[in-house]
């Protein structure tokens, strides 16, 4: 919980804005979601036949999100809940686990002079509650925003990135590169999205790849989701997610899965 707070307190230290700072958007919500992992994925990480690393369960999770831009940068971030029906970390005859998480992320972009350039850098840290397990990721480098005329935009970047988790302990883990990118459009009268968040870690250090757990996960993983969300009316957002990984979320396998999400804009 301890690394919990330190994501808080840097999500709120960035949020801080000069009083004269233009804001151009904000926004904020709070999801309700459902992540369902395909068969192969639950097959992949079943240990009874074979599987990688710890055996994946479908979850409910609630989130709360937000993020604004100024004329200075923008800044985002989210708070998930994982199981939060639960108050203890549940196992099952296969070690399986469905207690309650708790997985935070904050990220800052400060504009360098006048071009499409940032300073970037984003935290992120997943805590079981009552498990005892923790990973915070810290990456610092530099984005690029581009914006096209069709409404197509894409934030690319790239960092070093320092891990500090349970099992591997803290440390230079190599670099993170990945992007955010959106596309608003219209079918008759209804308004959708597509999105999409992908990061990619390379040059890991030995030290998180072989960590004395049953697995070694390749120097190279890749993590993200594409979205497609129907924007009903002001208020209720619908969507619909394909999440994906890569010789991450503790499998040296790749994992996949749906999620349906319902979000409360604010």
């Amino acid at each position: 919980m301890r690394k919990l707070a330190i994501v808080l307190a840097t999500s709120a230290t960035m949020a801080a804005t000069p009083a004269l700072a233009e804001q151009y958007y904000g926004f904020a919500n709070v999801s309700i979601n459902y992540l369902d992992w395909s068969d192969k994925t639950e097959d992949r990480t079943d240990p009874d036949i074979g599987g990688f690393g710890g055996a994946k369960e479908d979850f409910f999770y609630i989130e709360v999100e937000g993020g604004a831009g100024f004329d200075w940068g923008d800044v985002y971030g989210f708070i998930d809940f994982e199981n939060p029906q639960n108050s203890r970390t549940d196992e099952d005859d296969k070690g399986d686990t469905d207690g309650f998480r708790i997985a935070a992320k904050g990220s800052v972009a400060v504009n360098i002079g006048e071009s499409n350039w940032n300073y970037y850098g984003h935290i992120y840290s997943f805590t079981e509650a009552s498990g005892g397990f923790y990973d915070q990721n810290v990456v610092l480098g530099v984005s690029y925003d581009l914006f096209t005329e069709s409404g197509l935009w894409i934030k690319p970047f790239i960092g070093v990135h320092v891990e500090n988790q349970t099992f591997a302990g803290s440390g230079m883990n190599g670099f993170m590169a990945g992007y955010v990118l959106g596309y608003d459009f219209m079918i008759g009268e209804e308004k959708f999205a597509v999105t999409q968040w992908h990061e990619t870690e390379f040059g890991r250090d030995d030290q998180f790849r072989n960590n004395g757990t049953q697995y070694t996960i390749n120097s190279v993983g890749h993590n993200g989701a594409v979205s497609l969300w129907w924007h009903t009316n002001k208020k209720l957002t619908l969507g619909l997610q394909y999440r994906y990984a890569d010789h991450k979320l503790g499998t040296s396998a790749y994992q996949d899965a749906a999620i349906v999400t319902a979000k409360y804009n604010f």
